[in-house]
């Protein structure tokens, strides 16, 4: 079976590290977040321990699959942490590890900075994109589409 987790990056050397290439830093830092459910599974750690049901449920759209992989992902770069009882049945927690819990301040910037700037939810939760008004009055092509979807 293929392996369909991101190995964990090098760390910088240390020549790398001095010269200032915060771009490159910062886009690690992103790499290692990207993903369509890394900053939900995250978010719902932020508090506790939270075994795979638990997670399953609390992040609505996300699939099983999806999800093994996401923190499997997380646990290689070192952000989440998994722990296995010797219970039958299998028990499995997932947690954040300290390095994780650091972007807890992050992740309170971009709520309050959601919350000041009024970003509104659809049915399932998800942020969605405020529609642009258009000069004539007409929806925008996306709006259109999904107007008539909904009749058929």
């Amino acid at each position: 079976m293929k392996k369909l987790t991101i190995e964990p990056a090098e760390p910088p050397a240390a020549s790398e590290a001095c010269n200032g290439d915060l771009s490159g830093q910062f886009h690690r830092a992103l790499s290692v977040l990207a993903g369509k459910w890394k900053g939900d599974i995250l978010w719902q750690l932020v508090e506790r321990k939270r075994r795979f049901g638990e997670l399953r449920q609390a992040i609505p759209g996300v699939t099983q699959h999806m999800l093994t992989t996401q923190l499997r992902d997380l646990e290689a770069n070192g952000l989440v942490k998994r722990t296995v009882y010797p219970e039958v049945p299998p028990r499995v927690e997932y947690e954040m590890t300290p390095s994780a819990k650091a972007l807890k301040p992050v992740f309170d910037e971009l709520y309050r900075w959601a919350q000041e700037h009024g970003f509104p939810t659809s049915a399932h939760g998800a942020a969605q994109p405020k529609p642009e008004p258009s000069s004539d009055g007409i929806a925008p092509e996306g709006q259109q589409r999904k107007a008539g979807r909904a009749g058929r």
